[in-house]
């Protein structure tokens, strides 16, 4: 749990490749909100040491709990939420050419020592599978989880199709999660990205909303932190974009924000990240070797050819996460439950991949089911998890 001492710490940046010239810089404050009102008021005090991003720079909050960092170029700040504290009001905000202060509120929780979480993935979100989402937040509430992770392929299809459509799918996934009784967290994959299949959507580059930039503006940043129960949790976009192709990538940009972030972190801390393209998959050798389809197996990105529906320079990222406790990676993208182990470098970490809650999937003669992992977290330390059924009649989405 972060605690306020009797002493002034001074505000510690981690800044950019490039320096930025502080007339741009954004302001604020994170403070507990006692009253519930969302606003900084006389006497309510600040919280020191509380991560706040930019997606590029990294800083913390000094001892009155106030921060100073630049603009950046995403649209979005955020707040790392730190461990033995909720986010009043959400934990991004959208920043303009004319936002000059940014606060953000908080209130203490009690954190327990075991606590559970679900990893979802896949949701394809859409009226005519609606109820399979439905089905996925009855059964988290029935689970009191602590929250759920969602990893990618949250709507239908933004890829191949105008704002319109696209929007609307984006507009029922929001309605839906806000009905979950536990805090539901999100990351982009592949069908998030709007309208990069430009001979399909239609869609222009020059579109405000086009690739990313969609899911920030519903979603919020599509990489960041934060805290809970002795743990680090950091979710990526490991989706790339390569004209109008996407494949599994973290990008350079990511891989800078990701070593500030990560060097805020407490030394011996457990990590676990969640991403939509996993960084390992088998399910390219289940499913056989792709090459004439919207989705093939292999793509080449300036003169280099590699898998398409893993994360192509997974060593990098690795790399970087090494440096912590790195215990487990979750990753959606391949539709089926899949548990990969590695140790290197004297780090044991497990490799997740959850099935789809839009449905099952079959391959090479096997059918994968319909479902998501609940995890169990105890002293900081993540067991290998529990797969729960969705339990539907994947003819009519009924309950089994």
């Amino acid at each position: 749990m972060t605690h306020v001492l009797g002493w002034v710490f001074l505000t510690f940046m981690i800044a950019p490749a490039t320096s930025v010239a502080q007339t741009g810089d954004i302001s604020g404050n994170v403070f507990v909100d006692s009253n519930h009102n969302g606003i900084a008021d006389r006497g309510e005090r600040g919280v020191a040491r509380v991560v706040v991003s930019n997606q590029d720079a990294v800083v913390t909050t000094d001892a009155f709990g106030s921060y100073r960092l630049p603009r950046g170029a995403t649209g979005v700040i955020f707040i790392s939420v730190p461990d033995g504290y909720q986010v009043k009001r959400g934990f991004w905000r959208s920043v303009s050419d004319t936002t000059r202060t940014v606060d953000f509120a908080v209130s203490p929780v009690t954190v327990p020592k075991t606590f559970a979480f679900i990893h979802a993935s896949d949701t394809h979100i859409a009226q005519a599978v609606l109820s399979r989402t439905q089905r996925l937040r009855a059964l988290a509430d029935s689970l009191t989880p602590a929250f759920v992770l969602i990893t990618g392929d949250l709507v239908r299809d933004a890829l191949r199709v105008g704002e319109p459509e696209a929007a609307g799918y984006y507009e029922l996934f929001a309605r839906e999660m806000a009905l979950f009784r536990s805090p539901v967290w999100t990351i982009p994959g592949n069908h998030e990205i709007f309208g990069i299949e430009r001979d399909r959507s239609n869609v222009a580059v020059t579109h405000p909303l086009y690739g990313r930039k969609m899911y920030r503006h519903y979603r919020g940043p599509d990489y960041y932190s934060f805290n809970y129960g002795g743990v680090h949790f950091v979710g990526l976009n490991s989706v790339g974009i390569d004209d109008k192709w996407y494949y599994g990538q973290v990008d350079s940009a990511q891989l800078a924000w990701l070593e500030r972030d990560l060097a805020m972190v407490r030394p011996g801390t457990p990590v676990v990240t969640f991403n939509h393209i996993p960084f390992f998959s088998s399910s390219e050798i289940l499913g056989g070797y792709v090459e004439e389809s919207l989705a093939p197996t292999l793509i080449t990105v300036n003169g280099k050819t590699t898998f398409r529906h893993v994360v192509s320079n997974a060593g990098e990222v690795l790399a970087l996460l090494r440096k912590q406790r790195h215990v487990l990676a979750l990753g959606g993208h391949i539709h089926a439950s899949e548990h990969i182990v590695y140790e290197a470098d004297k780090v044991r970490t497990m490799f997740h991949q959850a099935p789809a809650i839009v449905g099952p999937r079959s391959s090479s003669g096997m059918q994968f089911p319909s479902g998501f992992t609940l995890y169990t977290v105890r002293d900081g330390v993540v067991d290998g998890g529990r797969f729960v059924s969705l339990g539907l009649d994947p003819r009519t989405d009924t309950p089994l």
